[in-house]
């Protein structure tokens, strides 16, 4: 699991989440609502498909570009095996880690690669450095 997540407000523009992404070397940002509580995920991929390809907008807010179906998460206690099953069910590859109502994480599905088989090339690929 990655923990402490980078996490942006749901009314900012999808332009600054990529920036975020960019100085992270990661591919998702976590989404909050006003309240601060998970609204869902925005990925690279998102805001490709769902902005850029549609030719929308620098400015459009994040919660446009994020997943259209509800946001599915784990707490920290639960079993990877389970948070595979939950990711193979639900066809994401990413899953927010929620405790008391926070982001705590995101475990991806090269976590959970590493974690099953840690000599294979997915997980070799998954272990390397986002910025070479």
């Amino acid at each position: 699991m990655a923990s402490d997540p980078v996490a942006v407000p749901a009314d900012w523009p999808v332009s600054e989440a990529a920036r975020r992404m960019a100085e992270n070397g990661i591919g998702s940002v976590v989404v909050l609502d006003e309240a601060g509580e998970l609204l869902g995920i925005c990925t690279d991929r998102d805001i490709t498909v769902r902005v850029t390809a549609v030719k929308r907008g620098p400015d459009t807010p994040v919660r446009e570009a994020c997943t259209e179906r509800g946001v599915v998460a784990v707490g920290p206690d639960t079993p990877v095996r389970e948070a595979a099953l939950i990711m193979r069910r639900h066809a994401v590859r990413r899953l927010p880690v929620v405790l008391d109502g926070r982001v705590v994480g995101v475990v991806s599905l090269g976590d959970l690669v590493m974690d099953r088989d840690p000599y294979s090339v997915l997980a070799d690929i998954s272990a390397a450095d986002p910025h070479l």
